[in-house]
């Protein structure tokens, strides 16, 4: 394990040569996270042949030193966002990674390191018929149980997601989608629904439309500064060179910007992390042409897969996601279940101390999150 000194160019193109590279390991998003508080540190593991091959492995670890005084004034948290990225079928690879990155945790005095790497469980709803078990992915969870990692009470991100295979051609992607769904496509282009690609002029409007829409449906926003320096940060045309790149899509109705994706595009990959709507003329079903229109872009841009960005844990109509969910299974994906997010502690004792103190400080800041977002809604 070796901290990388290359460019930033020469980061993503080396992780976008690795199994399962992913958005949030690029370059580009260690730069946003280290202008809230976090220190990207990029790593390598150099082949066994002695560096004459590429690397076998790469994690970005961030790190974040705890704001506290006396004692625990060193103290912080490693976390490695969708990484370490490897062939997690090498067991001789995985286990030096694993072991590297516990050193790292114990030389740096962090309270943990957070691993939640795209390991396949399975793919399909967990008792249905279509349902598959991979091989992998429960001999590293036992593996990380017996190494001290734990199942971590702190999912940071979805553990599950939907993915739409692009490769078919469009009238098969067509054809693969729920009958409803296929007919609310429809009936929003007959209904004069229209998408365009949006500018870096229409973000402060795409704020505006992501708090309504989070205080319509009752999720938590960060402040607006956070998300003009995701977009700003990723908005080039998916074509700039193989770099992670973004961009807005919006649905209009006469002119009037009525919902609206953020595609993010990263090796062959496109995410839909941000979606967001208006009340007004929901009826001829905007977000639905929305989402057809991402995957064919996605497709011309030579994406294989289309990433629809989290699924439930649990797979029943009381998860909050449920809606959701069923929205996008209805566009033909196939649900895709991972590890979710490890941790591993030199200090178990700290350890349970930061995990009771979290989730209640996390509480009062999404209560305090919803109510500024109100406010700024007016």
């Amino acid at each position: 394990m070796k901290a990388f000194q290359g460019h930033p160019a020469e980061w993503n193109a080396l992780i976008g040569q690795l199994p399962h590279p992913h958005l949030l390991q690029t370059w580009e998003w260690a730069q946003v996270k280290a202008k809230y508080g976090w220190q990207p540190m990029p790593f390598v593991w150099e082949s066994p042949d002695g560096g004459r091959k590429p690397p076998a492995a790469a994690a970005m670890v961030l790190k974040r030193v705890l704001p506290a005084g006396g004692f625990a004034r060193k103290m912080c948290i490693l976390y490695s966002s969708k990484g370490p990225l490897l062939d997690w079928t090498e067991a001789a690879l995985r286990g030096r990674v694993l072991a590297d990155l516990q050193a790292l945790a114990r030389r740096t005095g962090a309270i943990f390191v957070k691993t939640d790497p795209e390991v396949l469980l399975g793919t399909g709803i967990p008792g249905n018929a279509e349902s598959i078990e991979a091989e992998t992915g429960p001999v590293v969870r036992s593996e990380l149980a017996r190494g001290g990692w734990q199942f971590s009470q702190d999912q940071i991100q979805f553990r599950n997601s939907v993915l739409i295979d692009l490769s078919p051609s469009e009238d098969e992607m067509l054809d693969r989608m729920k009958q409803k769904t296929r007919y609310n496509v429809r009936l929003a282009e007959k209904k004069g629904v229209t998408v365009r690609i949006g500018t870096k002029a229409d973000l402060p409007l795409l704020y505006k439309m992501y708090a309504e829409t989070s205080v319509r449906d009752g999720f938590v926003i960060r402040e607006e500064g956070y998300y003009q320096t995701v977009w700003q940060t990723f908005m080039r045309p998916p074509e700039a060179g193989g770099q992670p790149s973004a961009e807005p899509l919006i649905a209009e109705v006469e002119g009037q910007p009525v919902a609206a994706v953020f595609l993010f595009y990263f090796a062959g990959r496109a995410y839909y992390l941000y979606g967001m709507s208006r009340q007004a003329h929901r009826e001829r079903m905007p977000n639905h042409l929305l989402q057809w229109q991402a995957m064919r872009r996605a497709k011309a841009s030579g994406c294989a897969v289309y990433d629809l960005w989290g699924a439930p844990d649990a797979f029943d109509e009381s998860d909050s996601m449920w809606g959701v969910f069923r929205f996008k299974v209805g566009l033909g994906g196939e649900v895709v279940r991972t590890l979710g997010a490890w941790d591993y502690t030199p200090s178990p004792a700290l350890y349970r101390v930061y995990t009771q103190i979290i989730p209640r400080l996390l509480d009062v800041m999404r209560s305090r999150g919803q109510r500024r977002t109100r406010q700024s809604m007016g």
